[in-house]
């Protein structure tokens, strides 16, 4: 079991520094669809597609130099990660399971890392990235990646007044986690997390307050799940502050739809899981709702599939 530092408001503070310096801040739009004054955050405007290029941009800063890196990713994390090295000429190794998105695989190869693919599952990838030299920069259990993805709440900061009831999808913890380091800063916003409900990790690691092992499935929101690393930090960081809940496949597959629809926006599955809780109701929503759309890195065929589909 690897040990792993929580994060704490320094570490929000320099990683803001870091991707504030780097990205411009995602747009905040309306979307009266989802209620009266609610909005998207779209961090499908990011260079990579998806929020996860924050805390690689954070992590990589925060590595000694010449400490080569190795992650493990279902996708994002390693498009996030190339993108740092492009950035910063870092050494970096990015793993895959053979069963990664496509679309995610093709994009990261074009990066300056060194790809590979070991194993069917994202535990596979995860524990051969964790026998390889170098620094291992896990997608959500490191301090620089949970603070890197808290900086969206920085940015709200300056793009709307609360109260606030900020939905998110969840995987590994990590977005929310650091949403969380921020939600105590400010003070007036709730924090609703979405896991899919094939794969709930989190809430159940937060419920028994350890890591506990769930059974996982296979998802169309490919990033979401895998269980969580022994000793994982995110349930800890994320604590009772936030309230948990599921979607399945079926209610993805409607928000995907709902925002082609009503906004002309492309979303991954994973990217969708907060409006597919709001539109179900299972995201109970206090003052204004933002609603984070956090990747948009899907196949062209498997967008088309999920668009005829009705």
């Amino acid at each position: 079991m690897r040990a792993v530092r929580p994060p704490g408001p320094d570490d929000l503070d320099r990683a803001w520094r870091v991707v504030s310096a780097e990205l411009a801040p995602t747009p905040l739009v309306p979307s009266s669809g989802l209620g009266s004054g609610a909005a998207l955050k779209l961090e499908t405007f990011q260079p990579t597609g998806a929020f996860k290029v924050r805390g690689a941009l954070a992590a990589l800063a925060a590595l000694p130099d010449g400490v080569p890196a190795v992650t493990a990713s279902a996708g994002n994390h390693g498009l996030g990660m190339g993108y740092a090295a492009a950035r910063s000429g870092a050494d970096v190794t990015v793993v895959v399971s053979t069963r990664a998105s496509q679309a995610k695989v093709d994009k990261i190869g074009a990066y300056p890392v060194r790809l590979v693919q070991h194993g069917t599952t994202y535990d596979e990838a995860e524990a051969h990235a964790l026998s390889l030299p170098g620094h291992y920069v896990s997608p959500y259990n490191d301090p620089a990646v949970i603070a890197g993805q808290g900086t969206v709440g920085r940015e709200l900061d300056r793009q709307a007044d609360g109260p606030l009831t900020v939905v998110v999808p969840v995987g590994g913890g990590g977005f929310l986690a650091g949403l969380s380091l921020w939600a105590r800063e400010r003070g007036d916003v709730r924090l609703v997390g979405v896991e899919s409900a094939v794969s709930r990790g989190v809430s159940a690691s937060v419920a028994a307050g350890r890591v506990v092992e769930v059974e996982v499935g296979e998802s169309f929101a490919d990033a979401l799940p895998g269980n969580l690393e022994p000793g994982c930090v995110t349930p800890q960081v994320i604590g009772r502050d936030a309230e948990l809940t599921s979607v399945t496949d079926d209610q993805i597959r409607t928000a995907t739809r709902w925002l082609f629809r009503e906004h002309g926006l492309v979303a991954e599955g994973g990217g969708a899981a907060g409006v597919a809780a709001v539109l179900a109701g299972k995201a109970q929503v206090t003052g204004r709702l933002v609603v984070i759309l956090s990747g948009r890195n899907i196949t062209v065929e498997t967008y088309a599939a999920t668009l005829r589909d009705t």
